[in-house]
């Protein structure tokens, strides 16, 4: 079982930038999906952005779009958001998740491995 930590999460003004990080120990990313998932309070955890286990596919909540990159390195067995034009509403507890083979959707069943989640608050 993949073990996934999270960092990169903090307090940001609005229109700021942050960059999270989701690195995997004891076996290697490189066959999985993986995707970043968020949860703000009183409501459900919703998928941010999926990345396909070979990196050719993407796939980002319209809520996000343009602002919002996910990437992976494979040689350092991390995978990263990029977080532009951070907005209030983005304020929430981001998890990264895990799929043997994903193809990049942001479908949580297909996900089997999860982090603890980093903080993520924009706040003036």
């Amino acid at each position: 079982q993949l073990q996934l930590v999270e960092s990169g999460g903090g307090l940001v003004q609005p229109g700021g930038s942050l960059r999270l990080s989701c690195a995997a120990s004891i076996f290697t990313l490189n066959y999985h999906g993986v995707g970043w998932f968020r949860q703000a309070p009183g409501k459900e955890r919703e998928g941010v952005a999926c990345i396909s286990s070979n990196g050719d596919k993407s796939n980002y909540a319209d809520s996000v779009k343009g602002r919002f990159t996910i990437s992976r390195e494979n040689a350092k067995n991390t995978v990263y958001l990029e977080m532009n034009s951070l907005k209030v509403e983005d304020t929430a507890v981001y998890f990264c998740a895990a799929g043997l083979y994903g193809l990049g959707n942001c479908r949580e069943y297909e996900y089997t491995d999860w982090g603890q989640g980093t903080q993520v608050t924009v706040s003036s």
